[in-house]
């Protein structure tokens, strides 16, 4: 069975190859993609894997854009961190729903389901979860709980989303920043993907904030916006190509 892992979590992505070899040690998985485009390109460019492990929050924007993209002729195990996906329709459609931490179990059950499939079953299910895919719409305007305001802030005016482990903050084009109570995950399934990229577990930052570029000793690249930032926001080599490509054509 060729599998293809949608993920953009390095530890998640490690945790799934070790159960996988646990659960059936004859899986291959043909790659691993982090985002939407990356998947979409991957998808294009190769042949078809028999499944796709699919987590539903990536780097670039919530996964079911993937099937905005490309017609995805492939079941899809989904996961995610969050249960408030867990619509009636994904359990009926897809093949399973897996909540993380995924357990050995629920992977194994899941994958019995799989091998139980049909043809015929596989091609019902697909054509059942692509309308069953919400459709995506997102947001111009946020309110920012402040004090005791509702500050109704519009997303042009916001230049990054920042975390750490304890905080999480808002950063605007004027210099002002306020808490944010939504972790960078929540947040980025509600920006538009054109407008706001992921650009690693600190930072979303917003696509005309961007004002300098640098190509680090590294091959990483090192991002300069038009306000100062907590720390320096750092592009992985990985995810270079695709920034890239955001930057230019969004």
């Amino acid at each position: 069975m060729n599998v293809l892992i949608v993920e953009d979590e390095t530890a998640a992505f490690d945790s799934l190859l070790e159960i996988l070899k646990e659960i059936d040690t004859t899986i291959n998985v043909v790659a691993n993609t982090e985002s939407v485009a990356q998947t979409v390109k991957w998808l294009k460019a190769n042949p078809a894997p028999d499944l796709i492990l699919m987590d539903i929050h990536l780097s670039d924007g919530s996964a079911f854009l993937i099937f905005d993209h490309i017609e995805v002729e492939v079941p899809v195990i989904f996961t995610t961190a969050y249960d408030e996906y867990a619509i009636d329709a994904f359990k009926v459609n897809s093949i399973d729903y897996l909540l993380k931490p995924i357990k050995n179990s629920d992977l194994e059950r899941a994958l019995q389901k799989f091998k139980r499939w049909s043809k015929a079953d596989i091609v019902q299910y697909m054509s059942k979860v692509v309308e069953a895919s919400p459709a995506v719409r997102y947001r111009d305007k946020i309110l920012i709980p402040y004090k005791d305001q509702l500050l109704p802030i519009g997303l042009k005016q916001v230049s990054f989303f920042y975390t750490t482990e304890k905080n999480a903050a808002i950063y605007l084009n004027d210099g002002q920043h306020y808490p944010y109570a939504r972790t960078l995950d929540q947040t980025l399934s509600t920006l538009n993907p054109q407008d706001f990229y992921r650009a690693n577990k600190q930072f979303i930052i917003a696509r005309n904030a961007v004002q300098n570029i640098t190509i680090w000793f590294d091959n990483r690249l090192c991002i300069t916006l038009d306000v100062d930032t907590p720390e320096r926001i750092y592009i992985s080599k990985n995810k270079a190509a695709e920034f890239k490509e955001w930057i230019v054509n969004g």
